[in-house]
């Protein structure tokens, strides 16, 4: 922002608060956002929009990979229920919209700012220290996401082997962890999709390569779930409308989150997520299914765990995997992990078991 020449303004205040002061101030009389449609994130464009008057709201679909114009589907409701299918139709019929440029603007439109983010502490919260065993130790923002990107991608080459180490545990490595910078905004999964596409002509094009954008999809066809189905994934019965008996259980969230099962690889993963507010995809699956089908407990209470706790949070792929991990959404064959097998497969020499099992060894 400070290449282009444009100000940031921080506030710690509610957003129907402050923009309207800024309104004012500042004369403005046209707001550009990002399309929302889930239920919180839209009551808090109804509280900003309540009070104003004469304001032009541009929102705009800018969260996704292949945006919604340009999907082969006229109507949000015709989305198929498998993925599979959904990926094949927009990779043949659908492309990938350039990235935005955005030209510096003239020095007089800087606003004198102090630009000074406060920390946890000025927000009268308790600071924290970085877990040794992190497998996210980044930091915030777009130029840590450019950053991360560059490391990964041309620097390391580690993008070259991404879908065979994917599935790794312990680490910065095993994966882009383009995650939670994604899920803030701070970039975007078009920069990333023409980065991967850079990456291709001049370092190595492959499968691993290809699966970087597969993933990318993924997280497209969740938001095209959630756009179809609405407040259904937020509902015990899901988007299927399948009822099981689910159970409500304290003590077993406490032992759950605890890390307190019989699953030393589930207890493993939950003391990571509790520690370093992340886990590995590999994780995040299994320590669902062993809740929701070991356990047969409520999905959503563990899916609200996860939403407070997640530093990568999205609405979207959050409550659409707890749907597919509980069997009432997109998986059609609706399975259930062999938790012992999966630790066997992705932990064989019980290291990262031990590592947060057993920190004080490592």
């Amino acid at each position: 922002m400070a290449e282009k020449n444009i100000s940031l303004l921080i506030f710690h205040d509610l957003p129907e608060n402050v923009i309207p002061k800024l309104i004012a101030e500042y004369q403005i009389d046209a707001i550009f956002l990002q399309k929302e449609w889930t239920k919180d994130e839209v009551r808090v464009n109804e509280a900003v929009k309540q009070n104003l008057v004469n304001i032009t709201f541009n929102e705009i679909y800018d969260q996704f990979l292949f945006h919604p114009a340009d999907i082969p589907y006229s109507d949000f409701n015709k989305i198929p229920e498998v993925f599979t299918e959904f990926r094949k139709k927009c990779e043949k019929e659908s492309k990938i919209r350039p990235c935005v440029a955005i030209v510096a603007k003239p020095t007089d439109n800087l606003i004198e700012t102090s630009n000074i983010i406060p920390s946890l502490e000025d927000l009268g919260l308790e600071s924290f220290k970085l877990d040794k065993n992190s497998a996210f130790p980044f930091r915030g923002g777009e130029t840590a996401a450019l950053k991360r990107i560059e490391n990964y991608f041309f620097e390391t080459e580690n993008l070259s082997v991404y879908k065979k180490t994917r599935n790794g545990l312990i680490g910065e490595s095993y994966s882009s962890k383009l995650s939670a910078w994604l899920a803030n905004g701070s970039v975007s999964a078009r920069t990333i999709y023409w980065k991967i596409q850079n990456y291709e002509r001049e370092v190595c094009k492959n499968e691993d390569t290809y699966w970087l954008v597969f993933e990318l999809i993924w997280r497209d066809y969740f938001k095209y779930v959630s756009l179809k189905h609405g407040e259904k994934i937020f509902k015990l019965d899901g988007i299927l409308g399948n009822q099981y008996e689910w159970k409500s259980n304290e003590k077993a969230l406490r032992q759950w989150i605890n890390g307190n099962t019989r699953e030393p690889f589930v207890n493993a993963n939950m003391i990571e997520l509790q520690r370093t507010g992340f886990m590995s995809n590999r994780g995040r699956q299994n320590v669902a299914s062993y809740w929701a089908k070991e356990w047969e407990q409520d999905w959503r209470v563990a899916a609200a765990y996860f939403e407070s706790m997640l530093i990568d949070y999205d609405v979207h792929s959050n409550y659409g995997n707890w749907m597919y991990n509980a069997g009432v959404g997109n998986d059609p064959r609706d399975r259930k992990f062999n938790i012992k097998r999966q630790a066997e497969m992705y932990d064989a020499n019980g290291k990262y078991q031990k590592l947060w099992l057993n920190p004080d060894l490592f």
